[in-house]
């Protein structure tokens, strides 16, 4: 069996579909259109990241002894999830745990070749470097910052030194995977007449689940923010639709099962709303042909009675005159009207059943009593019925359509399975509902005719003769009265043989 999905569903997918294309357009056009790289603006907060720590440790290096320079970058580690190596500009390591560089790190680490990156003599606030020496001196003490008592640098408040480190590069390389970020650095010594440039290489196992270069929560809030704005825009008119359509589905099922007196309401003023205006149109014009049948069912079989009595009565005084042979005959023929007054009897009960079944008054029932009259009447001694039934359990039912019920299913019971055993009535409440069951012991019913034998007229092709079968209405009865009632019946095969018949009412509350 296919797996079902609710219409709800395919419409909020299909939404965060059509969010999800728009997203991409988008990112489509400004890409033609401004030349504009997305990525960069993925990583960019990352990178930035990358330099506020990158400055952070290059302030620190000046005022911390070289050969504690490792346990510097270390005690970064934990907080970046990344390691930190220093590099000079001729690629050779000064610091942090022992590496080594892919060659196309290498080549972005030396930059010994070619003029200096950042020439001297531009303001350090402006990003760039600026000379350590001035008036042509070239002792530190000259330099815009000081040495302190114990030999640490410390740079002047008026001329900060420390211009902001830059980007170098970021590189990814395979086998295994690694995303490395470099940041220009200056190195103070203090035997140089001028800082030094250096590069701390961060080496990342994956940029994209680290939250120190990227963090996902800002990406995480934004898209909450457009599932729950999705959400208010699309579930107001998914409710909606999904509400009337199984308002639409339950109405159907119900008229399918007969109750043709179900109604939609008519709030809605689109499409749903047409159909439901169609559906109430379809329900009226089948009552009126259904009720205009059963009650033409009605006149037929009650204008019918009038004239069977009379041939009865005709034939009763023709049998006290026939002589000889005639008798044979008048017997046929008495017999093939008392046939007829039979098959009326029951089309009356049945089109009374269905055309006052809304009107049908429905009071506390005894079932056990009940169960005594059926057995009366239809038991015999050529069949063995027996009965389970708690002498104190009530239904809510009316009383001459219940009794008509059971005698029908047993009486259906005792001609097919008579001889084969037992015969058993019994009932158990579950839940508010009484469930009475009549058990037998015979071939069955083919599984294809389970539902087909409670039709008008229906007999299966074990009772299509007279002697064995009736007119195909005994269960139709029994389904219009249980009906009127209120209730349900149905029936299934027992294994490995038999026939149950369920019959559900409402139980009657004290």
């Amino acid at each position: 069996m296919k797996a079902r999905v609710s219409i709800s569903v395919k419409i909020m997918l299909l939404s965060f579909l059509n969010l999800l294309l728009l997203g991409l357009t988008f990112a489509i056009f400004v890409r033609v259109q401004y030349r504009l790289d997305l990525s960069s603006l993925l990583l960019s907060p990352g990178r930035d990241r990358v330099l506020a720590v990158s400055r952070l440790i290059a302030l620190q290096l000046p005022n911390t002894e070289r050969r504690d320079w490792d346990r510097l970058l270390a005690g970064y580690t934990s907080s970046t999830h990344a390691s930190a190596s220093l590099f000079d500009r001729h690629g050779i390591q000064m610091a942090g745990p022992p590496v080594t560089l892919p060659q196309t790190v290498v080549e972005k680490v030396r930059f010994d070749q070619g003029p200096h990156p950042r020439p001297p003599g531009i303001d350090p606030r402006d990003g760039a470097w600026q000379p350590l020496a001035e008036h042509g001196s070239h002792s530190m003490n000259s330099a815009p910052g000081s040495n302190l008592p114990d030999g640490r640098w410390q740079p002047s408040s008026d001329h900060p030194p420390l211009p902001p480190a830059f980007p170098a590069f970021l590189i990814r390389t395979s086998i295994p995977t690694r995303y490395w970020v470099g940041a220009r650095v200056p190195i103070f010594d203090r035997s140089a007449m001028r800082p030094d440039d250096a590069t701390l290489v961060w080496m990342f196992p994956s940029l994209w689940t680290n939250p120190f270069f990227f963090d996902y929560t800002p990406w995480l809030a934004a898209a909450l923010v457009v599932i729950l704005v999705s959400a208010a825009c699309w579930l107001p008119l998914i409710q909606g639709l999904t509400r009337s359509i199984s308002q639409l589905t339950a109405a159907t099922g119900a008229i399918a099962e007969g109750k043709l007196e179900t109604r939609l309401s008519l709030r809605r003023r689109d499409e749903l709303g047409q159909l439901s205006e169609a559906i109430n149109r379809m329900a009226e014009r089948l009552s009126d042909f259904v009720h205009g049948q059963r009650r033409f069912l009605s006149d037929v079989a009650h204008e019918l009675c009038s004239p069977i009595a009379r041939i009865q009565v005709s034939l009763g005084i023709l049998d006290q005159r026939a002589q000889g042979n005639q008798k044979e005959y008048v017997e046929g023929v008495q017999e093939e009207v008392e046939h007829m007054s039979g098959l009326v009897n029951e089309l009356l009960l049945f089109s009374r059943a269905q055309i006052n079944a809304a009107d049908t008054p429905l009071t506390h029932v005894n079932l056990a009593e009940i169960v005594r009259r059926v057995l009366n009447r239809e038991a015999g001694e050529s069949a063995h019925v027996e009965a389970h039934v708690d002498g104190r359990l009530e239904v809510l039912a009316q009383p001459e359509y219940l009794f008509r019920s059971l005698a029908n299913v047993v009486r259906n019971a005792i001609r097919y399975a008579g001889e084969c055993g037992p015969i058993v009535i019994s009932a158990q409440e579950k839940g508010g509902v009484v469930s009475i069951t009549v058990v037998d012991n015979g071939p069955g019913i083919p599984e294809a005719e389970l539902e087909a034998v409670f039709k008008p007229f229906y007999r299966p092709e074990l009772a299509r003769q007279r002697e064995t079968g009736g007119v195909g209405l005994g269960l139709a009865i029994v389904r219009t009265c249980i009906e009127a009632c209120d209730g349900i019946v149905k029936c299934h095969n027992r294994s490995p043989k038999g026939l149950e018949v369920e019959i559900k009412l409402p139980i009657a509350q004290p």
